[in-house]
Protein backbone atom coordinates (compact mmCIF):
# COMPACT_ATOMS: atom_id res chain seq x y z
CA UNK A 1 0.00 0.00 0.00
CA UNK A 2 1.16 3.28 -0.96
CA UNK A 3 1.42 5.96 1.88
CA UNK A 4 -0.05 9.37 1.09
CA UNK A 5 -3.00 8.42 -1.20
CA UNK A 6 -5.86 10.30 -1.16
CA UNK A 7 -9.20 8.55 -1.55
CA UNK A 8 -12.35 10.34 -3.57
CA UNK A 9 -15.64 8.25 -2.73
CA UNK A 10 -18.89 9.14 -4.89
CA UNK A 11 -22.18 8.23 -4.21
CA UNK A 12 -23.60 9.23 -7.88
CA UNK A 13 -26.95 10.28 -8.20
CA UNK A 14 -29.19 12.59 -10.76
CA UNK A 15 -30.92 14.39 -7.84
CA UNK A 16 -28.11 14.62 -5.34
CA UNK A 17 -24.57 13.55 -5.32
CA UNK A 18 -22.73 13.12 -2.81
CA UNK A 19 -18.79 12.94 -3.07
CA UNK A 20 -16.08 12.36 0.64
CA UNK A 21 -12.47 12.29 0.56
CA UNK A 22 -10.34 10.03 3.06
CA UNK A 23 -6.61 10.55 3.28
CA UNK A 24 -4.96 7.15 3.69
CA UNK A 25 -1.71 7.16 5.55
CA UNK A 26 -0.25 4.06 6.39
CA UNK A 27 -3.16 1.64 8.19
CA UNK A 28 -4.73 5.49 9.14
CA UNK A 29 -7.70 6.71 7.53
CA UNK A 30 -8.44 10.52 7.98
CA UNK A 31 -10.93 12.73 6.76
CA UNK A 32 -10.48 15.43 4.66
CA UNK A 33 -14.24 16.69 3.14
CA UNK A 34 -17.17 16.09 1.51
CA UNK A 35 -20.22 17.80 0.04
CA UNK A 36 -23.55 17.48 -2.37
CA UNK A 37 -24.08 18.12 -5.18
CA UNK A 38 -27.90 19.42 -5.36
CA UNK A 39 -29.30 18.40 -8.76
CA UNK A 40 -33.45 18.92 -8.23
CA UNK A 41 -34.01 21.75 -9.28
CA UNK A 42 -32.38 21.09 -12.80
CA UNK A 43 -34.86 19.44 -15.55
CA UNK A 44 -32.64 19.22 -18.34
CA UNK A 45 -30.93 15.46 -17.76
CA UNK A 46 -28.12 16.53 -20.13
CA UNK A 47 -27.15 19.58 -18.10
CA UNK A 48 -27.55 17.20 -15.01
CA UNK A 49 -24.45 15.41 -16.49
CA UNK A 50 -22.67 18.43 -17.08
CA UNK A 51 -22.69 19.55 -13.49
CA UNK A 52 -21.66 16.36 -12.56
CA UNK A 53 -18.77 16.54 -14.39
CA UNK A 54 -17.76 19.98 -13.46
CA UNK A 55 -18.42 19.48 -10.03
CA UNK A 56 -15.88 16.30 -9.67
CA UNK A 57 -13.28 17.99 -12.07
CA UNK A 58 -13.18 20.89 -9.39
CA UNK A 59 -12.77 18.21 -6.68
CA UNK A 60 -10.31 16.73 -8.15
CA UNK A 61 -8.50 20.08 -9.03
CA UNK A 62 -9.03 20.83 -5.41
CA UNK A 63 -8.06 17.29 -3.25
CA UNK A 64 -5.90 15.77 -5.95
CA UNK A 65 -7.27 12.52 -5.59
CA UNK A 66 -5.25 9.03 -6.13
CA UNK A 67 -8.25 6.42 -6.28
CA UNK A 68 -11.61 6.66 -6.99
CA UNK A 69 -14.36 4.53 -5.13
CA UNK A 70 -17.57 4.68 -6.71
CA UNK A 71 -21.20 3.42 -5.40
CA UNK A 72 -22.35 0.91 -8.01
CA UNK A 73 -26.06 1.39 -9.80
CA UNK A 74 -27.63 -1.74 -7.98
CA UNK A 75 -30.50 -3.75 -9.79
CA UNK A 76 -33.77 -1.74 -9.26
CA UNK A 77 -37.49 -2.46 -10.36
CA UNK A 78 -36.92 0.65 -12.92
CA UNK A 79 -34.45 0.76 -15.58
CA UNK A 80 -35.03 4.27 -16.25
CA UNK A 81 -33.41 5.03 -12.72
CA UNK A 82 -30.98 2.36 -13.23
CA UNK A 83 -29.87 3.95 -16.60
CA UNK A 84 -29.50 7.49 -15.02
CA UNK A 85 -27.56 6.44 -12.22
CA UNK A 86 -25.62 4.69 -14.54
CA UNK A 87 -24.84 7.91 -16.72
CA UNK A 88 -24.34 9.89 -13.57
CA UNK A 89 -21.32 7.68 -12.51
CA UNK A 90 -20.19 7.47 -15.97
CA UNK A 91 -19.96 11.63 -15.86
CA UNK A 92 -17.97 11.31 -12.36
CA UNK A 93 -15.97 8.32 -13.54
CA UNK A 94 -14.60 10.51 -16.73
CA UNK A 95 -13.83 13.68 -14.82
CA UNK A 96 -11.79 11.98 -12.66
CA UNK A 97 -9.93 9.80 -15.36
CA UNK A 98 -9.78 12.64 -16.89
CA UNK A 99 -8.35 14.64 -14.12
CA UNK A 100 -5.55 11.57 -13.92
CA UNK A 101 -7.10 9.38 -11.08
CA UNK A 102 -4.73 6.23 -11.10
CA UNK A 103 -7.78 3.66 -10.52
CA UNK A 104 -11.78 3.51 -10.14
CA UNK A 105 -13.48 0.53 -8.28
CA UNK A 106 -17.14 0.49 -8.02
CA UNK A 107 -18.39 -1.09 -4.49
CA UNK A 108 -22.12 -2.48 -3.90
CA UNK A 109 -24.04 -0.36 -1.24
CA UNK A 110 -24.40 -2.81 0.83
CA UNK A 111 -20.94 -3.62 0.61
CA UNK A 112 -19.67 -0.30 1.43
CA UNK A 113 -22.53 -0.81 4.55
CA UNK A 114 -21.49 -3.78 5.69
CA UNK A 115 -17.62 -2.81 5.63
CA UNK A 116 -18.36 0.37 7.60
CA UNK A 117 -20.93 -0.78 10.27
CA UNK A 118 -21.26 -4.60 9.98
CA UNK A 119 -24.29 -4.92 8.35
CA UNK A 120 -24.94 -4.60 4.51
CA UNK A 121 -28.86 -3.31 5.48
CA UNK A 122 -27.81 -0.21 7.70
CA UNK A 123 -29.47 3.00 7.82
CA UNK A 124 -27.82 6.20 6.42
CA UNK A 125 -28.03 7.28 9.67
CA UNK A 126 -26.69 4.11 11.24
CA UNK A 127 -23.48 4.37 8.24
CA UNK A 128 -23.09 8.46 9.61
CA UNK A 129 -22.77 7.24 13.09
CA UNK A 130 -20.37 4.89 12.67
CA UNK A 131 -18.36 7.48 10.48
CA UNK A 132 -18.28 9.97 13.18
CA UNK A 133 -16.93 7.28 15.76
CA UNK A 134 -13.81 5.91 12.91
CA UNK A 135 -12.88 9.11 11.38
CA UNK A 136 -13.41 11.21 14.92
CA UNK A 137 -15.69 14.17 13.19
CA UNK A 138 -18.75 15.25 13.13
CA UNK A 139 -20.97 14.76 10.84
CA UNK A 140 -24.43 16.90 9.51
CA UNK A 141 -27.19 14.82 9.16
CA UNK A 142 -27.94 16.88 6.30
CA UNK A 143 -25.07 15.62 4.06
CA UNK A 144 -26.23 11.59 3.84
CA UNK A 145 -25.52 11.59 0.17
CA UNK A 146 -22.19 12.48 1.46
CA UNK A 147 -21.52 10.35 4.25
CA UNK A 148 -22.78 7.25 1.81
CA UNK A 149 -19.45 8.89 -0.72
CA UNK A 150 -17.24 8.82 2.29
CA UNK A 151 -18.41 5.39 3.52
CA UNK A 152 -17.72 4.12 0.34
CA UNK A 153 -14.11 5.70 0.26
CA UNK A 154 -13.77 4.29 3.77
CA UNK A 155 -14.56 1.09 2.66
CA UNK A 156 -12.08 1.38 -0.40
CA UNK A 157 -9.36 1.94 2.21
CA UNK A 158 -10.22 -1.12 4.31
CA UNK A 159 -10.52 -3.23 0.92
CA UNK A 160 -7.27 -2.28 -0.07
CA UNK A 161 -5.09 -2.03 3.08
CA UNK A 162 -6.07 -5.23 4.43
CA UNK A 163 -3.59 -8.03 4.71
CA UNK A 164 -5.64 -10.11 3.96
CA UNK A 165 -6.10 -8.84 0.20
CA UNK A 166 -2.90 -10.52 -0.23
CA UNK A 167 -4.01 -13.92 0.27
CA UNK A 168 -7.00 -13.52 -2.69
CA UNK A 169 -6.19 -15.51 -5.07
CA UNK A 170 -2.91 -16.89 -4.14
CA UNK A 171 -3.22 -19.81 -2.14
CA UNK A 172 -6.04 -18.23 0.57
CA UNK A 173 -4.99 -18.74 4.32
CA UNK A 174 -2.22 -21.22 3.59
CA UNK A 175 -0.24 -18.64 1.35
CA UNK A 176 -0.71 -15.94 3.88
CA UNK A 177 0.13 -17.72 6.70
CA UNK A 178 3.48 -18.86 4.69
CA UNK A 179 3.87 -15.22 4.10
CA UNK A 180 3.36 -13.90 7.05
CA UNK A 181 4.21 -16.38 10.42
CA UNK A 182 4.43 -13.39 12.68
CA UNK A 183 0.76 -13.32 12.64
CA UNK A 184 0.49 -16.69 14.69
CA UNK A 185 -0.01 -16.64 17.89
Amino acid sequence: MENGRIILGIDPGTQLLGFGIIRAEGKKASYVDMGVLDLRKEKDAYVKLQAIYDCISEVCKSYHPTELAIESPFYGKNAQVVLKLGRAQGAAMIAALEYGVASVTEYAPRKAKEAIVGNGAASKEQVQLMLEKTLGVRLEAKHLDATDALAIALCHFYETSSPLKSARGKGGWEHFLKDHPERIA
